[in-house]
């Protein structure tokens, strides 16, 4: 039941080119980053990646992207990535955009052994009815669209049919973790993580603090080791960054704080 590996490194070993992958973060909020470099440093190519977005031009998932290591991306936002939308208008990256709910309803249910779903979302439009350009051409002509996919009428209402997502290995980010791989995450860093977990076939965990078995309190599991194959400490020290930094001047925050204080 040790399911610990000795560094990022070691957990990522056997992932290989074109391999598919589910990873956890939102924005810059809980990527597992060590992990992600790890894959990086691997050099491994042709990734088809499935994650809410893909961070941004020189962290997150967008550091695999700048070196062209990612074939395709399922997401639900592009996000401050110009990369992204640069390789994605030029035909060098083929992008499967998915509204955002449904996006997180596939990997959960692909978790679950749900096939397939209806949902209202998309209906009315190419998310439904087809010909959403997936990947362009270089000369900017679409090369490949999105097909047309099952609706279907349930009590007066038409929903669209959406296909469940399982990926070959999923990466993700918790706050801790113990050795039967159960995890508990922080706040919003919670985000896709779980999600991501379920989805991935081989599932490794970068958790922040590694305890034993029994040092978790049960009611605070999030997700349970059923869903995590391998896990490694990468410690608290490890580097978090904000993607857009929001700051009022100083006199108006210290205004603030006088008048909660009075």
């Amino acid at each position: 039941m040790d399911k610990t590996y000795d560094s990022p490194q070691a957990a990522v070993d056997d992932i290989g080119d074109g391999a598919s992958l589910a990873v956890g973060g939102f924005g810059l909020c809980g990527n597992p980053m060590e992990l992600i470099s790890a894959l990086h440093d691997k050099g491994v190519t042709g990734l088809s990646v499935v994650s809410n977005n893909c961070g941004v031009d020189d962290w997150g998932l967008g550091i695999l992207l700048a070196d062209k290591r990612i074939a395709k991306m399922t997401s639900s936002y592009v996000g401050e990535n110009k990369e992204f939308a640069r390789q994605f208008l030029s035909g060098e990256l083929e992008v499967e955009l998915t509204p955002q709910g449904t996006l997180a309803e596939k990997l959960r249910a692909g978790g679950c052994g749900i096939a397939a779903f209806f949902t209202l979302a998309g209906v009315g439009t190419q998310v439904a009815e087809g010909g959403l350009p997936q990947k362009y051409n270089p000369d900017g002509s679409v090369a490949k669209a999105s097909e047309p996919k099952e609706t279907r009428e349930i009590d007066g209402t038409t929903y669209v049919l959406e296909d469940s997502i399982t990926t070959d290995f999923g990466l993700v980010h918790a706050l801790k973790g113990d050795t039967h791989g159960n995890l508990v995450f922080d706040r919003s860093a919670r985000n896709f993580n779980p999600l991501a977990a379920m989805a991935g076939r081989v599932t490794i965990a970068q958790v922040e603090e590694l305890v034993q078995p029994g040092e978790l309190d049960p009611d605070e599991i999030h997700l349970p080791g059923v869903y995590v194959q391998r896990v490694v400490a990468v410690g608290k020290d490890i580097e978090k960054r904000i993607e857009k930094r929001t700051v009022q001047p100083r006199e108006a925050y210290e205004a603030a704080r006088e008048k909660l204080e009075a």
